[in-house]
């Protein structure tokens, strides 16, 4: 299938400092698709808390039927101290998430050479690996409920789900990945002790596993995989696992890689029958939004996963070249012990892009 030449892209800086590392983001993006003979078509939505707080709604009732008409979302992140820190992910990441089946989660953590990480005597070739989180079930349903919780009796409850079609697809995915990388998948899950939503879950990833024999496959409680992420990250390749246990050990991979700024992420449709939305793994930052200092890199690298996903793998390549150049060359952020400002390290990025080899 031919690739096409002009990509549609909803942009959602969102709060917080996403208004300033979707802007760089997209510069760096372009910059790739001009040197690679393609184009990105924008179009600015300004969903978020500060859209909730003028509106009422973090995306709008025909929120979903707009984006829908988009190849891609490119979002920064959502949040507001004077707004319910429950609503953005009820009103608006499990709302896209949901509404377009984007059931694969895709979060790597790689050490960057010219980063110094936290885990001393790790290299860059001990830490490469990708979360692979399932992204629309599990643990964040949000089925429940509270009863009577005024009273000295009352009692909340949240229930998990957990489906066989769910759990094969990730899977499988998760599988499918393993074979272009490394060949090895860690399910991580805690079956010794939710006996029944993950032993089912054990249980459909094992059957996926049989028809994989050239993939090495373990399974880790999720207590001994955040021992071994850190005492041994080289251990690992891919990792599978649900929403709740995904959602943690994702953001242990971006520290482990030396800052959550670092951190990219994919909630991926990977059939494209609706569009695949990808963010850095951070939040909003309110504490720093507006000074310039917020760390980029995890925005760009997420728009590198934009452009693999959109099939253009070699704009991608280049975007993650030009990072690992721009760190490597010492212009480092704030939370990496730089002192290059967002804009600056976006422009270091956009020159390396432009004198990268094709």
């Amino acid at each position: 299938m031919s690739k096409k030449n002009t990509y549609k892209i909803a942009a959602i800086p969102g709060d917080g400092i996403g208004l300033e590392i979707i802007p760089v983001g997209m510069k760096v993006l372009d910059s790739a698709a001009g040197k690679f003979g393609f184009r990105l078509q924008y179009e600015q939505f300004p969903y978020g808390a500060a859209y909730y707080k003028k509106t009422g709604f973090f995306l709008p009732p025909d929120g979903l039927e707009v984006l829908k008409a988009f190849d891609v979302l490119y979002f920064g992140a959502v949040g507001l101290p004077d707004v319910d820190d429950t609503l953005p992910a009820k009103l608006f990441t499990f709302k896209v998430r949901t509404g377009f089946d984007q059931y694969v989660n895709y979060r790597p953590a790689r050490l960057l050479p010219g980063v110094e990480g936290p885990l001393r005597n790790k290299k860059p070739q001990d830490i490469d690996l990708v979360v692979i989180r399932e992204n629309t079930e599990g643990e964040f349903v949000q089925s429940g409920g509270f009863v009577r919780p005024e009273f000295p009796d009352g009692m909340a409850m949240d229930t998990s789900v957990f489906t066989r079609k769910g759990i094969e697809r990730v899977a499988l995915y998760s599988f499918e990945l393993a074979r272009r990388r490394r060949k090895r998948v860690t399910n991580v899950t805690k079956s010794n002790t939710l006996i029944h939503s993950l032993a089912y879950w054990d249980q459909i990833v094992e059957q996926v596993r049989a028809s994989y024999p050239d993939v090495q496959y373990s399974k880790m409680y999720v207590d001994n995989a955040s021992a071994n992420l850190v005492l041994h990250p080289e251990k690992f390749d891919v990792i599978v696992t649900t929403n709740f246990i995904g959602d943690i050990l994702s953001d242990l991979g971006g520290a482990i890689m030396g800052s959550l700024g670092l951190g990219p992420s994919g909630n991926i449709n990977p059939e494209k029958t609706y569009p695949s939305m990808f963010k850095p793994i951070h939040g909003s930052a309110p504490d720093i939004a507006g000074r310039g200092i917020a760390n980029p890199i995890g925005t760009i690298w997420a728009g590198a996963l934009m452009l693999e996903h959109l099939g253009e793998r070699q704009a991608a390549d280049c975007i993650v070249r030009a990072i690992e150049a721009t760190v490597k060359q010492g212009v480092l952020p704030l939370d990496l012990g730089g002192s290059a400002k967002t804009t600056e390290i976006a422009d270091e990025i956009v020159k390396n892009v432009e004198s990268t080899n094709q």
